[in-house]
């Protein structure tokens, strides 16, 4: 893998690994803690209509996926916020109409010549120079946004009603988190592909959620877990010639697999608290007042 780093495409793969690795073990946390996993699967599917989009007017990538992915997570959050008995429903038909409308712009692009693997299944190894300045300084807002909201963050994770009582803005805060995911989503397509990027969204916090003893721990955990499986798919990649993005995943799975594993021979003993969240809040909890 040393040898690899004398290419330039190498770098900024890893580079963009890393990146997408850090805001996944953050966001992937958020998305986890507050059980919006479907969610985020129907603003990943839905961003392919985003891409579509920039494929047909010839718009850059992340103008064309960002605008959309943001306009259909909205829509999804306003959603779940307003019907949740239907929010499912609806996400589902959205995130097909996302996915219909971009294969349907894609194949009505002048001078067809799309890769459409490379966006299913990612295309980290050609993530040029520009798109890497693009996701540090997407990446850095996000970080940033996530440290100054991260009490309310936390208070509308573990109870919303408490939220309220706190005086934070529940509902201003919810659409602002929604929209840092959909930011994230378009950063992680480039590497895994919209098809794997729940796995990397979701299986670092699932693996750190029992062993984190707070929500900041948990995300901390959870972003190296990434870089992890980050740098070992892209050697395996690299040695073997096979999919980055899928071989990212794959090391990502075996790890969840292997963890289940381990959690059924060594049974750990019983604790009080298993949720991260209510820990930080314990001296705040509207129960024990």
């Amino acid at each position: 893998m040393i040898e690899a780093l004398q290419f330039e495409f190498m770098r900024n793969a890893l580079a963009a690994g890393l990146l997408a690795s850090i805001i996944c073990g953050i966001m992937g946390t958020l998305v986890v803690v507050n059980r919006i996993v479907f969610l985020s699967g129907g603003i990943a599917h839905a961003a392919y209509g985003g891409i579509g989009l920039a494929f047909y007017f010839g718009w850059p990538y992340l103008a064309g996926t960002l605008g959309f992915s943001l306009g259909a997570a909205m829509i999804m959050a306003a959603v779940t916020l307003k019907a949740r008995h239907r929010a499912d429903t609806v996400i589902g038909v959205i995130w097909a109409l996302g996915m219909a409308c971009g294969i349907i712009l894609v194949d009505l692009s002048p001078g067809y010549n799309v890769d459409l693997m490379s966006y299913l299944f990612g295309s980290i190894l050609t993530v040029p120079d520009t798109d890497l300045w693009i996701m540090m300084v997407m990446g850095f807002c996000i970080v940033a946004l996530v440290a100054v909201y991260y009490k309310d963050l936390l208070a509308l994770s573990y109870d919303e009603e408490f939220a309220r009582i706190r005086g934070v803005p529940v509902t201003a805060l919810y659409f602002l988190l929604i929209g840092m995911l959909a930011v994230t989503v378009v950063m992680v397509i480039q590497v895994v592909g919209l098809i794997l990027v729940i796995a990397l969204l979701t299986i670092p916090p699932f693996i750190m959620e029992k062993h984190a003893r707070s929500l900041l721990q948990m995300m901390i955990g959870s972003s190296v877990l990434g870089v992890v499986f980050t740098v070992a798919g892209l050697w395996i990649s690299y040695a073997f010639d096979l999919t980055s993005g899928a071989s990212i995943i794959m090391v990502a799975g075996l790890f969840f697999f292997l963890n289940l594993l381990v959690e059924r021979l060594v049974p750990k003993p019983r604790k009080l608290m298993t949720s991260p969240i209510p820990e930080e809040n314990s001296a705040v909890d509207p129960q024990r007042s």
